[in-house]
């Protein structure tokens, strides 16, 4: 029986609840390092890469390798009724690549939400404190804590209330949007002075590149001042690089960029090359303060991710990723500063972020900066028609942003973005 997506999705309509959003109608099939193929056989290049969690590719040979021989051993005991080697070989190598001051230790979960969720967590027991300070326009997770230090009410806070208190908000460095690092800063120094002593606060959550945010990277004077403060007061602070870890920025955590060294580091996504892994990665005398049995989970860090995520260290090494990203990076930039310049492509304009985690906006007017989201959910409907995979983020829905596999080839890349000029051409 011929399979269609048409088919497959009424299939996926009528058995899965609408709450899980889909941003395309088509079913994948099968896939391998930055192309996927539906059940109709359509390819697809994937210029979104699992939302950021595939740095080394669909279907690497060598994390599958790592995997199908960790399936002939152990798949599953429970980390806290038996211990298995993948998960403390792979602690080990992230605690030594760590950005943290001194000793470091790690811990696994299975879901993004669950590493910044524990990561508070262990910020307040190792404080002794109950509040956070979360930043406008931040993605932490859909879980209920999560969705509260997220930045954004629609669609991840709205009718889910209430929501987990002693969480409060400050503006995220924006030029497009007027809000600049004193403002962020002012608007701490306003909170700590209305509503909220720093002496109550247990961490500040960041994310050095926001993801659904609109892929704003955090400005180092920003991140500086923030560590400093957090120095003065006895607060944690967290780096969320679930989407901007691995090598994704040219860096291996992208808050390596601002040189500033957090508390702890929340990481999944690519982690792992395709496999449920998440982990909080902090300094070890942070990492201890909770008692036994206060963290962990049945499948934190199961068997099969873990030993994926050592085979993703390798190959991050082996192949050079962190110098492929800043390549990818750099051209995929020469490309849109072009398109910025042609009156014949809908007007984009702040082309940003480091590395290979590439934002753009779709604008109204060439040289504005006044978002068309309606523009982008075209472009983004006409790349999928013509066999590319984008994916869209920020406040105004008009952020384009670019996830490609950092394993890419550069023939692959230029053909990406040749069906993303043709999908940004103007129909006037």
């Amino acid at each position: 029986m011929t399979k269609s997506n048409a088919a497959l999705f009424a299939r996926r309509q009528a058995a899965v609840p609408k709450g899980v959003g889909n941003a395309t109608a088509v079913i994948a099939e099968r896939a391998q390092n930055a192309e996927i193929w539906d059940v109709e056989g359509k390819r697809y290049i994937d210029f979104v890469g699992g939302i950021g969690s595939l740095n080394t590719g669909h279907r690497h040979p060598k994390v599958m390798k790592a995997v199908h021989d960790q399936l002939d051993k152990v798949t599953h005991s429970a980390f806290q009724v038996m211990a298995y080697e993948p998960y403390v070989e792979l602690a080990e190598r992230l605690n030594a690549i760590a950005p943290v001051d001194g000793p470091a230790k790690t811990i696994f979960f299975a879901t993004g939400a669950e590493a910044t969720e524990n990561a508070i967590k262990i910020a307040r027991v190792a404080t002794g404190r109950p509040a956070v300070i979360a930043f406008a326009g931040g993605f932490h997770g859909r879980t209920l804590l999560a969705s509260a230090m997220t930045g954004k009410v629609a669609p991840y806070k709205k009718h889910f209330g209430p929501m987990p208190g002693e969480i409060y908000h400050v503006p995220f460095p924006a030029e497009s949007r007027g809000i600049s690092v004193q403002t962020s800063l002012e608007a701490i120094d306003r909170l700590f002075y209305a509503d909220l002593e720093p002496e109550r606060v247990a961490a500040i959550i960041i994310e050095p590149v926001q993801g659904e945010g609109g892929f704003n990277p955090a400005p180092k004077d920003l991140v500086v001042a923030l560590r400093k403060l957090c120095d003065q007061h006895g607060i944690m602070l967290i780096a969320d690089e679930v989407q901007s870890g691995f090598a994704r920025t040219g860096k291996m955590f992208g808050i390596e960029h601002s040189g500033v060294k957090p508390d702890m580091i929340t990481v999944a996504k690519s982690i792992s090359g395709g496999f449920p892994l998440s982990g909080v990665i902090g300094r070890a005398a942070v990492m201890d303060a909770s008692p036994p049995g206060g963290l962990g989970g049945t499948f934190g860090g199961p068997p099969i991710s873990c030993a994926a995520g050592i085979a993703v260290l390798d190959v991050i090494k082996e192949e050079k990723l962190l110098d492929r990203a800043n390549e990818i990076g750099k051209r995929i930039r020469a490309k849109l500063e072009a398109f910025e310049k042609r009156n014949d492509l809908y007007p984009i304009a702040a082309v940003r972020g480091p590395g290979a985690m590439i934002g753009f906006d779709i604008v109204k007017a060439r040289g504005g900066n006044e978002p068309d989201g309606e523009a982008t959910k075209k472009i983004v409907a006409k790349a999928l028609d013509a066999g590319l995979l984008l994916l869209t983020c920020g406040t105004y829905g008009n952020t384009i942003r670019i996830l490609v596999p950092l394993t890419a080839s550069d023939g692959l890349v230029d053909e990406g973005m040749a069906l993303m000029e043709k999908a940004m051409a103007y129909p006037g």
